[in-house]
């Protein structure tokens, strides 16, 4: 497994030391398509992206820290790096992308961060790279390093363990960030989730865990009837 980022020591400090033959780390901007050397590609089959920053201007923007170099320029990037060896990706988008210009979330798309998310979809659409795309509601539980809700209330998802997903950009709610973690690695193993959008929330209840038939089920019950 090969873990990119911009600094490597937020991976220590986030995992802990790691054997190199587990996890590989590796430091990489993915605004930047000069600063993805090819080697880091080398034998990559899967990869999971996750970036993100702050939907409104805040600490977390410094350093062209925006939507538009992040959730656009980053995605762009990242795609057109990837060797053919790479045979799914996995995006972390978000509820409302396509309903940028409708409120409640023409607000939340102020400084553009829906849009910016919705334009990285569709080139990864467009990539010819088998793909999955999931949309997460609000974000909750740890690492609380950014500067919004959820850090100030560091809040977690409880007894919020159950998942529901859907597709069709409809579901509105918070979702946890072990659920969106657990639902990307289940995508990149369960076929019928290629070329597929989906949107995901955490509700109260028992979850799926890690169980691969439970998370199979899942994603085939928000297919349209």
């Amino acid at each position: 497994m090969r873990l990119l980022l911009r600094d490597p020591e937020k991976a220590t400090m986030l995992f802990g030391d790691q054997d190199e033959n587990l996890l590989q780390v590796r430091k990489g901007d993915t605004r930047n398509l000069e600063d993805l050397d090819p080697s880091m590609f080398e034998a990559v089959t899967h990869v999971i992206c996750c970036t993100g920053t702050t939907a409104f201007p805040s600490k977390r923007w410094t350093g062209e820290n925006t939507p538009e170099r992040v959730d656009w320029d980053g995605v762009r990037n990242l795609i057109s790096g990837l060797p053919i060896s790479v045979k799914r990706v996995v995006l972390v988008s978000s509820i409302g992308v396509t309903k940028f210009n409708e409120l409640p979330w023409s607000i939340m798309n102020l400084f553009g961060v829906l849009k910016y998310k919705k334009m990285g979809e569709d080139y990864l659409r467009d990539s010819g790279i088998p793909f999955t795309i999931i949309r997460a509601g609000r974000l909750t539980d740890g690492p609380y390093t950014s500067y919004d809700l959820n850090t100030l209330l560091k809040a977690t998802a409880g007894e919020r363990r159950a998942v529901i997903i859907g597709q069709g950009d409809k579901l509105v709610g918070e979702v946890s960030r072990l659920v969106v973690a657990e639902a990307c690695i289940q995508a990149l193993d369960i076929d019928c989730t290629e070329g597929k959008v989906y949107e995901i929330n955490s509700v109260k209840g028992d979850g799926p865990g890690s169980d691969q038939q439970k998370w199979m089920e899942l994603f085939k019950a928000a297919e349209p009837k």
